[in-house]
């Protein structure tokens, strides 16, 4: 392909013949580093050009197939999620991306990266990020209807009762903080040292991690906390820490975080930073969306 805006040509036939004769395929995809930055915004965020055409017919050659993506912003790739085997996003790596890709790929080196921004599935879902603020009708799997379980005369009512688009999932294509690995690590009996702390105290929480797979690697631990209710409104989740681990095959270790009340002050409607008592929850795991929680209280000082 000419550039990441090429249309279907020839050289589409020269790729597939390419695809054919291999053991495998690295499929590279994404913008070029012209498409990002100042004053170069997108209306859509999906990739450019005709390279989803390319990824079928890439696909239909059989091979097992590695997307690796070259971008400036989180890109839509629902249309190409299903049609490849791994995806490596790669941002724009620079000079020395080549080497770290190829460290990835051969298994030299163990994926560690966590996602810095959430990805959606299409760009109607934009804004989407994980510490959205709480809204009157939080869509669930248990509330939600997709417009293909609408019944064709189906009376005018607020089908689902939730807040969220018909025509996709509510959920993110990739959650903000996610990331794989070739190993699997495993969080269980998270914990708080204290069940209530005085305005001006500090609380430890923490997880036990393990290597539940065959291969040492790092995991991004990652520490969120929510205050239920405060004189304005919060968001749902907020990153408060992470920790990088490298843990052997097998091997489990303690990660704590350590949070005074004012790391979890916002600032008020005046524009001054406050803690406020009440009652909080907080998560450790590799990503933003987790459900396993524990809370605590922040109690008044006399």
């Amino acid at each position: 392909m000419e550039n990441s805006r090429s249309r279907v040509n020839d050289e589409f036939d020269v790729a597939v013949e390419a695809a054919s004769a291999s053991d495998a395929v690295l499929l590279f995809l994404g913008e070029e580093s012209i498409l990002s930055g100042e004053a170069h915004s997108r209306a859509n965020i999906d990739l450019p050009g005709d390279q989803v055409e390319l990824v079928r017919r890439i696909r239909a050659a059989g091979k097992p197939v590695v997307a690796i993506i070259l971008a400036g912003r989180p890109l839509t790739l629902s249309n190409v999620v299903d049609e490849v085997d791994a995806i490596l996003y790669a941002w724009h790596p620079g000079t020395l991306g080549g080497p770290a890709i190829a460290d990835l790929l051969f298994g030299r080196e163990v994926p560690s990266g966590k996602l810095p921004v959430t990805f959606p599935r299409l760009v109607g879902q934009i804004p989407i990020y994980y510490n959205q603020k709480n809204g009157g009708k939080p869509p669930s799997h248990d509330n939600v209807v997709h417009i293909d379980e609408i019944d064709t005369f189906a009376p005018q009512t607020s089908l689902g009762m939730s807040a969220f688009h018909l025509d996709t999932c509510f959920t993110p294509l990739f959650p903000f903080g996610h990331g794989l690995s070739y190993t699997r690590f495993e969080y269980h009996n998270l914990r708080v040292s204290d069940a209530e702390i005085p305005l001006g105290a500090t609380i430890t929480i923490s997880t036990e991690l393990t290597n539940s797979g065959d291969r040492e690697a790092e995991e991004v631990a990652q520490l969120y906390t929510r205050d239920l209710v405060g004189s304005i409104t919060r968001p749902v989740k907020e990153l408060k820490g992470f920790q990088r681990v490298r843990l052997q095959p097998g091997e489990t270790t303690t990660v704590s975080f350590t949070l005074h009340t004012d790391d979890l002050s916002f600032s008020d409607r005046y524009g001054r930073r406050i803690v406020e008592p009440g009652l909080f929850h907080a998560w450790i795991d590799g990503t933003s969306d987790t459900e396993h929680r524990v809370e605590f209280r922040i109690v008044a000082t006399p």
